[in-house]
C-alpha cells in the first residue's frame, strides 16, 4: 500500500514529504521531479512568489544508487523565502504588529481560526496556502516514475479559463508542440491569446481568474480499482484527491456533466471485439472508467478551479477582533494558476493510478510488480467467457 503525509508552511523553513510502500528498484531521475516542479511554478498570470522560490526537491532516504530501497522515502524543498520571514515564522514568540485578523471571503481564514482557535489568521493561511502543492507534485513526480515503467503516461492542458474555451483536443496533431509553446499550457494558439487578454484585463481590475483543466492517463490496463465497495471506487478517490488541491470545486469524467444532458444512447460506449485488441470501445463517453474501474480506454478527467480569493481589490470582511468591517487583508497572490493546477493535477491523478495499481498487483520490488502485471495481462488477454 502507498501513503504519504506532508508538512510545512508557505513561508516556513520547508516543505516535506514521507512515502510509503513505493517497491523497490525503480530507477529515480531527480531531475524529472524537478522539471514537474518548475513547471508548477511557471504560467502567464503567476505572482512575485515565483520569482523568489525556484523549487528543487531533495532526497533525504529511502534511496539509494538512484533507486528505490523498499524503505519509506523522504523528501525536502527549501523555501527561499524563509530568510524574509523568520523572525514572524519562527518558532519562537510572534509578533504582535504582524498578526492578520482580517479575513479573506473565500478561503480558509475565518473557518480555520474559528476551528482550531487561533487569534492570528496567519497560523491558518501558512498551511491552507496552495504553497503545500509543491510537495506534492514532487511526491506524485516520484511514483510517476513508476507508473512510466508499465508504459503508463499522463499528460494536461488548461481547456477554458475565465470565459475563454480551448477548442484543442489531447488527440489532435500537434496538441503537445502547441501545449510545450504555451504560456499557459493551452494547445490553442488562438484561444490562448484571448485567454493572456482576459487575464491582464483582470489584473487591471485588481480581480482574479479561475478555469478548467485536463488531465488524460494512456496506457492503462483494465480492472484498476473496484465496484465492490464505495471507497475502493477508483473514480471515487481520483474525485476526492484532485478536490483536496486549493480552490478545486468540480471534477468530471469523460462527458461528465454533459452526460445528463444527453439520451442515453449518446452516452454510453458500445462494446466491440477483435481478434488483435480483445474487447474495445470506439467512443470513451465514460472517460475510461466504468463501474468504477479503468476500462483499458485512457482516463480523462476534468477539474475547475475558482478564482483565487486574494483580491488586489479586496472584497469586505470583519475584523476578528475588533468586530469593525475593513476590506480583507492582502497577501501576495498570482492572478491566474490553473496552468500551475494543471501541474498540480497530473502528480494527484498520477498517485492514485500508483496507489490502484500497486494494490492490484503487489510486490516489495519492481521486478515482482512487473511479473505480476505480466501473469495478469496474459490472463485476461487470453479470457474466453463461456454460457453457464
Amino acid at each position: 500500500m502507498l501513503r504519504y503525509l506532508t508538512a510545512g508552511e508557505t513561508h516556513g523553513k520547508c516543505l516535506v514529504a514521507i512515502v510509503e510502500g513505493m517497491p523497490s528498484n525503480v530507477y529515480i531521475d531527480i531531475e524529472e521531479i524537478n522539471e514537474q516542479l518548475a513547471l508548477r511554478q511557471s504560467g502567464y498570470g503567476r505572482g512575485g512568489r515565483m520569482k523568489i522560490e525556484k523549487d528543487r526537491v531533495e532526497i533525504l532516504s529511502g534511496v539509494r544508487d538512484r533507486k528505490t530501497l523498499g524503505s519509506p522515502i523522504a523528501l525536502k524543498i527549501e523555501n527561499k523565502d524563509w530568510e524574509n520571514w523568520q523572525h514572524i515564522m519562527s518558532d519562537g514568540e510572534i509578533v504582535p504588529e504582524r498578526a492578520v485578523t482580517k479575513p479573506r471571503p473565500g478561503h480558509a481564514d475565518l473557518t480555520g481560526a474559528l476551528k482550531y482557535e487561533h487569534g492570528d489568521i496567519r497560523n491558518v493561511l501558512e498551511r491552507a496556502s496552495a504553497r503545500e502543492t509543491a510537495i506534492r507534485v514532487a511526491v506524485g513526480s516520484l511514483v510517476r516514475q513508476l507508473i512510466k515503467q508499465f508504459d503508463i503516461e499522463i499528460i494536461s492542458h488548461v481547456k477554458e479559463l475565465g470565459e475563454v474555451k480551448s477548442s484543442a483536443g489531447w488527440q489532435d496533431e500537434n496538441f503537445l508542440k502547441n501545449r510545450e509553446k504555451s504560456q499557459l499550457r493551452c494547445a490553442d494558439p488562438a484561444a490562448e491569446e484571448k485567454m493572456i487578454a482576459y487575464i491582464d484585463r483582470m489584473k487591471k481590475c485588481g480581480d482574479s481568474v479561475g478555469g478548467i483543466f485536463e488531465v488524460i492517463v494512456t496506457g492503462l490496463p483494465a480492472g484498476l480499482g473496484s465496484y465492490v465497495q464505495w471507497d475502493r471506487k477508483l473514480d471515487g478517490k481520483i474525485a476526492g484527491s484532485l478536490m483536496s488541491l486549493q480552490a478545486i470545486k468540480g471534477v468530471e469524467f469523460g462527458l461528465g456533466f454533459d452526460s445528463a444532458r444527453r439520451p442515453g444512447s449518446k452516452v454510453h460506449d458500445e462494446i466491440f471485439y477483435s481478434d488483435k485488441h480483445g474487447f474495445i470501445h470506439e467512443t470513451n463517453y465514460a472517460g475510461g472508467l466504468e463501474g468504477s474501474m479503468t476500462n483499458g480506454e485512457p482516463l480523462v478527467v476534468r477539474a475547475a478551479m475558482k478564482p483565487i480569493p486574494t483580491l488586489y481589490t479586496p472584497l469586505r470582511s470583519v475584523d476578528m477582533i475588533t468586530k469593525e468591517p475593513y476590506e480583507a487583508s492582502v497577501e501576495r497572490s498570482d492572478v491566474c494558476a490553473v496552468p500551475a493546477a494543471s501541474v498540480v493535477g497530473e502528480a494527484i491523478v498520477a498517485w492514485e493510478i500508483a496507489c490502484a495499481f500497486v494494490e492490484k498487483f503487489g510486490g516489495d520490488s519492481l521486478e515482482e510488480l512487473r511479473n505480476n502485471y505480466r501473469h495478469y495481462s496474459e490472463q485476461i488477454n487470453r479470457r474466453v467467457f463461456r454460457r453457464i
